[in-house]
């Protein structure tokens, strides 16, 4: 950079205020390229003037601002765009047939809990630049650990072959494949795609995908629902106290708050971490500034994941309540009564589009899923770990990823059906994640792991009535299952 005395210059927080822009996307910027910043004495970075009147000259144009903010987000919106997977797909739409707008309510009532959680195992990832599996190492039992990440492996074990079955049938629907040659198709081309694809460029890949799963806020909005019932049971709970309504709340949380996001989140930020370190050689997590900018760069990405998630959420509900039980359709048993859903915005094309968002929402999220045990088992065992990792220096933790993706491949040769698998894993999930939540916010709130960084009052409160939430729910599903 070609220095001016005269010449003002902003410090990364001004230049943000400056230009207008999230944290998160002036430090992109900086990666990117697209301004020069010099570090200054103290060890902060610097931008000209001119930077600034360049970048503010540019994002005039609302197309490019938009372009440039979902290019600058990471972790959270790739964890918020999975948290829509085929699991989640298949549930909130069994949900919708079955229960019309009943469980509506849980999309508003959800959002500030996901945002809480998600939050608690970023700050863990930053703070500790550890996996989440690693810092339970440090302060369990090392049987404890190992008890949580097998059970976390042996879910998302049964969720990769639910979501697999579930992307086959879609494009068996579509081309008349045969059934066990597109599970296995997949499979195979997903687990190249995560070996021999560095995290820098695979990130950029699964960021993408998530566009797949906005087919059903349009189409939710074409249909013109009746919205002023739509808000009142978004706002009001309408809880019925039978074991199919408990069953499917259990389920919803289940694959909204769902556990290999809670070690996906908490890892992937501490690949950022290492990403950000070879930009910015002088970072230091003991700085206390740079340590603050990185959380509010994260809490931008987690909060747009968790409101893109829940959005999805909300309008799946809406557009198969409308669609499909406003019209006798109460149980969704194939892909093909699923893909009515969306007949409203694609007509005929209907099950091009409902295929198409199982297969990008399935590629999206059965890399994480396996991932996410991956590291969590690495962590666990101290191998080495990490997708920017190469097959050869890393294989304990690639060995992880095949063979989680290879057995729920095998669960689909015994003829269950795709989208009951789905709702029951999603329940499954609900189950596992109450003693995770209870870690995580254990961790995320012990100064002497996160020193000044624990958590803000609001996640506090949050993140615990998240626990009570679904222990209550799980509680009454026991019993409701038992009378």
């Amino acid at each position: 950079m070609i220095k001016n005395s005269q010449e003002k210059f902003f410090t990364l927080s001004e230049f943000r205020h400056e230009v207008g822009i999230p944290l998160v996307l002036a430090k992109k910027l900086i990666v990117w390229g697209e301004i020069e910043a010099e570090h200054a004495v103290d060890g902060t970075l610097r931008i000209a003037q001119t930077e600034a009147i360049k970048i503010a000259e540019i994002i005039k144009n609302p197309w490019k601002k938009t372009y440039y903010f979902f290019r600058a987000l990471g972790p959270g919106v790739i964890t918020g765009a999975s948290d829509d997977d085929p699991s989640g797909i298949g549930t909130y739409s069994s949900v919708g047939a079955k229960f019309g707008l009943g469980l509506l309510w849980m999309a508003a009532w959800l959002l500030p809990m996901m945002m809480a959680i998600q939050e608690a195992c970023a700050r863990i990832g930053i703070v500790t630049n550890h996996g989440l599996a690693g810092v339970l190492k440090k302060h369990y039992r090392r049987k404890t650990v190992i008890g949580i990440t097998s059970i976390l492996i042996v879910a998302n074990v049964i969720n990769i072959g639910a979501d697999l079955g579930a992307m086959a049938k879609s494009l068996q629907m579509l081309t008349n494949i045969n059934f066990y040659v597109a599970t296995i198709f997949f499979a195979v081309t997903i687990i190249m795609l995560e070996i021999f694809i560095g995290y820098h460029i695979y990130v950029k890949i699964l960021k993408w995908l998530a566009v797949s799963v906005l087919a059903y806020i349009v189409t939710a909005i074409i249909i013109h629902p009746n919205w002023n019932a739509i808000f009142e049971s978004a706002i009001i709970p309408k809880i019925s106290f039978t074991s199919e309504y408990i069953f499917a709340m259990v389920a919803v949380f289940g694959t909204s708050i769902t556990p290999y996001l809670f070690f996906w989140q908490t890892s992937e930020e501490v690949e950022e971490n290492k990403l950000a370190k070879k930009i910015f050689r002088s970072l230091r997590h003991k700085d206390n500034r740079v340590m603050t900018n990185r959380i509010a760069q994260m809490r931008t990405d987690v909060e747009t994941g968790m409101i893109l998630a829940n959005a999805v959420f909300f309008f799946i509900i809406v557009t198969t309540s409308q669609v499909l039980f406003e019209n006798g359709i109460f149980n969704i048993d194939s892909a093909e009564q699923a893909a009515l859903a969306l007949k409203p915005l694609a007509g005929d094309y209907a099950y091009l589009l409902f295929a198409f968002g199982i297969i990008g929402t399935g590629l999206l999220a059965v890399p994480i899923l396996a991932g996410s045990g991956a590291y969590a088992l690495a962590e666990t065992m101290n191998w080495r770990e990490g997708l920017e990792e190469k097959f050869s220096r890393a294989k304990g933790f690639y060995a992880v990823i095949i063979v989680s993706i290879l057995v729920g491949l095998f669960l689909n040769f015994f003829h269950i059906n795709p989208i009951t698998a789905l709702y029951y894993s999603a329940f499954l999930n609900g189950v596992i994640s109450l003693p995770l939540l209870v870690a995580i916010m254990i961790i995320s709130d012990n100064k002497k792991i996160m020193g000044r960084e624990t958590n803000p009052m609001w996640v506090r409160i949050s993140g615990w009535f998240s626990i009570i939430f679904i222990s209550g729910a799980i509680i009454s599903a026991g019993i409701l299952y038992f009378i």
